[in-house]
């Protein structure tokens, strides 16, 4: 990865994170994978940052995207992609007809679960000439064994993994801006652990 994530550069995919493909997240705690992507959403919407939300069969099992993206990214979440079944969000002619719309070539991508919805666009896109950053705390599998397997042909195949606190911290680059401001207190109050005073 030759470039440094920017606003100005980068879009955001958050792929699948549905009320019942949460419940799934078994290596992380869930409650903690939710509180991270939607910081992602609100770092974004924050930054002006293109996002793409897809979603897959949601009158199924899986069930709506988080309502919270409704209230944090409405444009986004009114045009997200609905894919009827197709796993690999990358394969989807929509999905990938918006990714391109974004102009940007730099992605960071998040995906429930990690070893199905988030491994096969990331390895993808990358074949493509896209730069992938994974957050891997926004992502997760049912088992620690299938999320290890996803997270090592990830990186074999060039894809970058990383957090939500290093991944703001990057688009943020100065805290003393207006928006590093911004960004800096979403860190504090929804993403870092507690400064005891």
């Amino acid at each position: 990865m030759s470039k440094l994530f920017t606003p100005e550069n980068s879009a955001l995919l958050l792929i699948d994170h549905q009320v019942g493909t949460m419940q799934l997240i078994k290596n992380i705690d869930v409650a903690q994978a939710k509180r991270m992507s939607l910081a992602l959403a609100k770092a974004a919407s924050i930054l002006g940052i293109p996002t793409v939300l897809t979603s897959s069969q949601e009158e199924r099992l899986q069930g709506p995207l988080l309502p919270e993206l409704q209230e944090i990214l409405p444009d986004a979440f009114e045009k997200r992609v609905k894919r009827e079944g197709i796993v690999n969000a990358w394969t989807d002619a929509n999905f990938k007809k918006a990714v391109e719309a974004t102009g940007r070539k730099n992605l960071i991508m998040a995906g429930v679960t990690t070893d199905v919805c988030l491994v096969f666009p990331a390895i993808d896109a990358v074949g493509e000439g896209y730069n992938v950053q994974a957050v891997m705390d926004a992502s997760g599998s049912p088992y620690e064994l299938s999320e290890d397997m996803s997270r090592r042909r990830m990186q074999d195949a060039g894809v970058i993994l990383t957090a939500t606190n290093t991944m703001i911290a990057e688009l943020a680059q100065n805290w003393g801006t207006e928006n590093g401001q911004k960004l800096i207190q979403l860190l504090f109050t929804e993403v870092l652990p507690p400064i005891s005073a």
